[in-house]
C-alpha cells in the first residue's frame, strides 16, 4: 500500500502530519473524490474486506464503496499518517424504514488528537463532511448542515438538521445513526458486510447505487434515476434535478459522473426494503 498514491487519489499534497488541520482536510477530499456506492453487489461480485483489496479497488482502481470499505480504508490511512485511530460501531436509522440496524451495522472512527476527540466518517453518503467534537453535545455547524451528538446512557445519537431551517423548527432533529465508544477490530464488521449484500432488509442489497458529494451539491445514481443537488454559493438556495436513465445510460453516466468503470456489467436495481424482524 502507497500512502502517497493514496493521497493523490483523494486530492491531497504530501506532507500530511497528523494535525487538526489534516484531519478535517483529507476527511472533506476523500468525500469529494471517492464515491459512496454499492456496484459491486449489482454487477455480480463480492466486497471482500481484506485491506490489500480495498487498496485495489478503491486507490488503483478509483472506485468507492460503503462504510465497511471506505472507512475501513480510510483508518488503514489515518494510522499511516500517525494518527490514533479507534473502530466503532454504529446502527443506521434506516431513512426507508425508519428502524435502526444490527450492531456492527456501520463502520466508524474516533480520532484523537492532541487529546481531543473527533467522530470520523466518509463511509456514509449524505453525512457530515468535516470531522465532528466528540467533546461536546451541542449543536455544530458546518457546510450546508448542523449536526449533535446526544448521549442517552452509553449511547451516542448522531442528529442532523439543515442549516437553513425556520427558527419553528430548529428544535426538530433528525437522526442518522446510533453508536458507542466501545472499541472493535476490523473481523468485528464481516458478518455484517456479508449481510448488507445478501439480505433483504438492508438498502445495498435492494438498491444499486452511487453517490459523491461535489463542492456545491451532491450527485447519486439509484437504480434507473440521477439525482442532481446543487446549492447557490450566494444564498445556499437549493435546486434539484432528476433524470430518469435507461439501461444503456447508466454505464456512461458512472463514468461521467463518478469515474466508475465496471469491469462487468450492472444490473440496475431499485426494490421495497423488507422490515427487519427483529426491532434494534
Amino acid at each position: 500500500m502507497d500512502v502517497q498514491k493514496y493521497l493523490r487519489r483523494i486530492g491531497c499534497a504530501d506532507p500530511c502530519p497528523p494535525t487538526l488541520d489534516t484531519l478535517r482536510y483529507i476527511h472533506r477530499n476523500h468525500l469529494l473524490n471517492v464515491p459512496f456506492e454499492n456496484l459491486t453487489i449489482h454487477s455480480g461480485g463480492w466486497v471482500n474486506l481484506e485491506l490489500p483489496s480495498l487498496y485495489e479497488k478503491i486507490v488503483l482502481q478509483r472506485r468507492g464503496g460503503f462504510c465497511f470499505e471506505n472507512n475501513g480504508l480510510f483508518s488503514w490511512l489515518l494510522v499511516q499518517l500517525g494518527f490514533e485511530v479507534t473502530i466503532l460501531s454504529a446502527q443506521v436509522r434506516n431513512r426507508f424504514t425508519g428502524l435502526y440496524g444490527p450492531p456492527f451495522d456501520h463502520f466508524i472512527m474516533q480520532v484523537t488528537v492532541d487529546g481531543h476527540r473527533w467522530l470520523c466518517d466518509v463511509g456514509f453518503g449524505s453525512g457530515f463532511e468535516l470531522p465532528l467534537s466528540l467533546e461536546t453535545d451541542g449543536p455544530q455547524k458546518q457546510g450546508r448542515g448542523v449536526y449533535r451528538l446526544r448521549h442517552q446512557g452509553e449511547t451516542i445519537f448522531l442528529g442532523t438538521q439543515s442549516s437553513n431551517q425556520s427558527e419553528v423548527k430548529q428544535n426538530q432533529w433528525t437522526e442518522l445513526y446510533k453508536f458507542t465508544l466501545e472499541p472493535r477490530r476490523r473481523e468485528d464488521f464481516h458478518a455484517m458486510c456479508d449481510y448488507h449484500q445478501t439480505s433483504p432488509s438492508s438498502v445495498f442489497f435492494c438498491k444499486s447505487l452511487c453517490s459523491l458529494l461535489l463542492t456545491h451539491g451532491r450527485v447519486t445514481y439509484m437504480g434507473r434515476k440521477l439525482k442532481v443537488t446543487t446549492f447557490s454559493p450566494e444564498d445556499g438556495q437549493q435546486q434539484i434535478t432528476e433524470t430518469d436513465l435507461s439501461d444503456e445510460e447508466i454505464p456512461e453516466i458512472l463514468k461521467e459522473k463518478f469515474g466508475i468503470v465496471l469491469p462487468f456489467p450492472l444490473i440496475p436495481k431499485d426494490i421495497e426494503i423488507v422490515p427487519p424482524a427483529v426491532i434494534y
